[in-house]
């Protein structure tokens, strides 16, 4: 963990922070579980300890309290291939800001203001680069800071940490058939209940897919035009950087995802071609003789034989941060439930990457808003494969 203190504590203010530190390194452990496009993880923690960071922070949330945190989107683990990675970006954000403030509420630490940060610095803060607030020469130079917290002791919310962690373990992106059982109406409708206290104020628009008509329609348009993500140079190339050698190499590297896990176990010859077919110099060439619509046709085989499909929305077609961030949260808040229910979901956000096929999906299929999240839900016929983490994923900056 890195700490920068530059301030002197009392004894008491030392045993506070002690304690504070401790329930941080707790929350951190299910938050650095969360899901990201490609299993980029591009969020970063702050947490204010001098008296400069601390007075900033305070200025901008307009709140004085016993600790402040910085959630920030580190620029050198974004996407950026495509211009809807952006809302993808802070999105992913969202959903770990908001497993990681459950964690601190279930050990009594609890958000007394909230202030979303949109470029300004805000009345009394000095300006940083880019427009956005100062904190101070141990702030990382590829952080944007996106939401600052402010946080104060609070009876416990009731949650155990212990299943925080354990339900973040069992949560799984399963990209592999599902059986064909309908998901109980029951149990979608526990999942399209809004989330916990805290989730945010803006509306997301949920809605599931069950009726075999709609399901069809969402596989022919997968069938139609996820070949395009296969097919563009730059965004291939991005994507590709994020595939793994094998299980050693993504451990090692902490991020990314193996072949096994977008296409199941195969034996060494076969994963040896599906490396060479998957390399961008050989995709480019092999999309001349259609390859990239054979494997939007596999994919859309899949999503055929699902149960049910989940969409996720937010009201306008221009979602502010603030929004984004929150829908990061309910969808973190509906991946945890799910979860609990035995569920696994599989996004399918490659026809969402691109502006004119997402809003060709949203009147095929009557979506309202701006969709921004997509997946397949059901019950997965086989354990997924864990996604690895970076060994930094867990660790906050003190500044």
């Amino acid at each position: 963990m890195t700490t920068r203190r530059t301030d002197r504590a009392t004894p008491a203010a030392a045993a506070d922070a002690a304690t504070f530190a401790q329930a941080l390194e707790t929350a951190s452990g299910p938050a650095a579980l969360s899901p990201s496009s490609h299993n980029c993880q591009p969020w970063g923690l702050g947490r204010a300890v001098s008296a400069a960071a601390r007075r900033t922070a305070a200025d901008l949330t307009g709140t004085e309290a016993d600790e402040y945190l910085v959630l920030a989107l580190d620029r050198e683990r974004e996407l950026t291939a495509l211009a809807a990675h952006a809302v993808e970006m802070e999105v992913s954000c969202g959903v770990y800001w908001r497993i990681l403030l459950r964690g601190l509420a279930a050990q009594g630490w609890s958000a007394a203001a909230v202030r979303v940060l949109d470029g300004g610095a805000g009345p009394g803060t000095a300006s940083g680069p880019g427009g956005g607030p100062s904190f101070g020469a141990g702030w990382p130079s590829a952080w944007t800071p996106l939401c600052v917290v402010a946080l104060r002791p609070a009876p416990p919310s009731g949650e155990r940490t212990a299943d925080l962690y354990e339900t973040a373990l069992a949560r799984r992106t399963h990209r592999g058939p599902y059986g064909r059982q309908p998901v109980a109406p029951a149990l979608l409708r526990d999942l399209e209940a809004p989330g916990p206290p805290g989730a945010g104020t803006h509306p997301v628009h949920l809605r599931h897919l069950t009726r075999r008509s709609d399901l069809r329609a969402f596989a022919a348009f997968v069938a139609r035009h996820a070949g395009r993500d296969f097919g563009h140079r730059a965004a291939w190339r991005e994507t590709h950087s994020f595939v793994r050698r094998d299980t050693a190499d993504a451990a090692a590297r902490g991020d990314g995802f193996t072949l096994e896990q977008l296409f199941g176990p195969m034996a060494r010859p076969r994963r040896t071609a599906m490396r060479l077919a998957l390399a961008p110099t050989t995709m480019h060439l092999l999309g001349k003789a259609g390859y990239h619509r054979v494997l939007a046709a596999g994919l859309a085989d899949i999503v055929r034989r699902t149960p049910a499909v989940v969409t996720m929305g937010f009201a306008g077609q221009a979602p502010t941060r603030a929004e984004q961030l929150e829908g990061g949260a309910r969808l973190a808040d509906y991946w945890w439930r799910a979860t609990g229910h035995g569920l696994s979901l599989h996004p399918i956000s490659i026809v969402l990457q691109h502006d004119d096929l997402r809003g060709r999906l949203e009147r095929e299929l009557s979506l309202p808003g701006r969709t921004f999240f997509v997946s397949r839900v059901g019950v997965a016929g086989s354990p997924a494969p864990r996604s690895h983490r970076r060994e930094d994923a867990g660790v906050h900056v003190s500044f």
